[in-house]
């Protein structure tokens, strides 16, 4: 079971008083459709957040009540309810019933030429396998999920789905799902204990049949900020969010991770002690990628640490982060079930100045596969403040591989084992950009750096592939518990390679 799942349990939400509240009992028939504009959820988010937050209910019926995982997925929704399907649309919604630790309720809302009316829950929507149906009308629903042809013309996959607090993850042509974002984090990584906002509504615009993309509009609620999403969703090669949110702060938020992402990663070469498993390596995502505003790319590979480990990385306009997915062979990890060569990178493009800051990486332990332990994230310098509205944009790449600068050879290998006495041997593999296009008689060198200990040994040379090469070299710690590496490969020109950094733990 993932960490996004199991947090969920100590989530509440208040009760959407502002906006329709009278609609969401009533039948559709019953229920005049009320107006919406682009303005409409930003003034709920405005008006929510000045007044207390007031959690909601998470009672259910008796028969949802204490039903566990196995039981809630026997819960299923019927396809043949879809919205718009059968009308020729390019988009489909369908949606997850209220149960296990799903237990908040979501408001949905079709909006049709500038008239919003809701979507009512009924219990003959899903099929129940294993647990009773509840008698209720009035349950409203857990999250939703888009379908569209992704991979074949004929036939709606799964391309996202918005699941649980503020979470929703999504899928390219050919992945599966791995990686998740978030509409806002607070107080990632706080001894007091993390504030995890949720979602309480969505008004899903009906698409046009030529449509190439989805419209998504939510409310998000939390006991420190409100805030207005709107996301234009493009399936694809690369599924593309664009994501516009209007956050309203009840108070000072000095430590609001904008952009979040939350992934999972248990081992590689680089980090397999006490490891005793087939695979090779287990991971959703293998690293952090970033351009920061200077225009330098910068590989970060992860680390499963013994203890929680927070990282900085100090910016001003960034051009770009994400949690990536670089090994793209099945013998990169043999997992013939889980097939983690096909989760998707995730890469978030921010558009407009973000101003000052940093991108946070948060690094847990974890003993297994199952529980989510990375997060990503920017923080501004500024803490952000109540009684006026903070605006974020940016876009989310679903990709295999974003597209990153050309000129610069990319890390695809980072491997530790054990050196000379009391050292640690790295080793790192770079290919491609300048790497693929030296003259004859180049001799690259590594420059490498250590913030505490001493580097030994560095070596530079050519791997059989064409365009790769080789770095290695011997850190020694010392007494030191942990130790800040950085490596660039160069030669005479400048920069041939991306920066790689790297935490080494005791």
């Amino acid at each position: 079971m993932r960490r996004r799942e199991v947090i969920l349990a100590g989530l509440s939400w208040p009760v959407l008083g502002l906006w329709g509240a009278n609609a969401l009992a009533a039948e559709p028939a019953a229920t005049p459709a009320a107006a919406f504009g682009e303005d409409t959820v930003p003034a709920l988010a405005r008006a929510l957040a000045a007044q207390p937050f007031k959690p909601q209910s998470k009672q259910l019926p008796a028969s949802l009540e204490k039903i566990g995982y196995d039981q809630y997925r026997g819960i299923r929704y019927n396809p043949d309810q879809a919205l718009w399907r059968g009308l020729g649309l390019p988009f489909q919604a369908q949606f997850f019933h209220r149960g296990f630790f799903f237990r908040d309720r979501v408001d949905v809302y079709e909006v049709e030429n500038g008239r919003a009316q809701p979507v009512i829950y009924k219990p003959s929507q899903f099929r129940f396998e294993g647990v009773s149906a509840p008698s209720e009308n009035d349950l409203g629903y857990a999250g939703f999920r888009l379908h569209a042809p992704l991979n074949r013309p004929e036939y709606f996959d799964e391309v996202c789905a918005f699941l649980g607090a503020s979470y929703f993850r999504a899928v390219a042509k050919g992945q599966a799902y791995g990686l998740s974002a978030r509409g806002l984090a607070i107080k990632t990584a706080d001894p007091a204990g993390e504030e995890f906002p949720v979602f309480r509504a969505f008004w899903l615009e009906r698409p046009a049949r030529e449509a190439r993309r989805a419209v998504v509009h939510a409310l998000m609620d939390s006991p420190s900020a409100a805030a207005a999403f709107r996301f234009e969703i493009v399936p694809g090669v690369e599924t593309v969010f664009d994501v516009s949110m209007r956050l309203y702060p009840r108070v000072s938020l000095d430590r609001a991770g904008i952009a979040p992402l939350t992934s999972m990663y248990q081992f590689d070469a680089n980090d397999r002690n006490g490891i005793d498993d087939y695979r090779p390596a287990v991971h959703d995502s293998d690293g952090l990628a970033l351009i920061n505003g200077r225009g330098e790319q910068i590989w970060r590979p992860l680390h499963n640490p013994a203890v929680l480990q927070e990282s900085a990385f100090e910016d001003r306009a960034p051009r770009g982060f994400g949690l990536m997915q670089r090994k793209r062979e099945f013998a990169d990890y043999a997992d013939s079930e889980a097939h983690y060569e096909r989760r998707p990178s995730l890469w978030v493009e921010p558009v407009g100045d973000w101003g000052e800051g940093s991108v946070r990486l948060i690094e847990i332990p974890t003993a297994d596969e199952f529980h989510d332990n990375i997060v990503a994230y920017w923080r501004p310098t500024q803490a952000l403040a109540p009684g006026r509205e903070h605006r974020f944009d940016y876009r989310l790449h679903w990709c295999d591989r974003h597209e990153w600068l050309p000129q610069l050879a990319t890390v695809t290998g980072t491997r530790i084992g054990a050196g000379g006495k009391g050292a640690r041997r790295i080793v790192i593999d770079l290919a491609g950009g300048a790497l693929a296009r030296l003259p004859a008689g180049s001799e690259p060198r590594a420059v490498v750096s250590a913030s505490k200990g001493r580097v030994a040994n560095v070596v530079a040379h050519a791997m059989p592939a064409p365009g790769s090469w080789r770095v290695a070299f011997e850190l020694e710690p010392g007494q030191e518990r942990s130790v800040e590496l950085r490596m660039r490969l160069e030669d005479a020109r400048g920069a041939l390679s991306e920066i790689w950094l790297y935490r080494w733990t005791a």
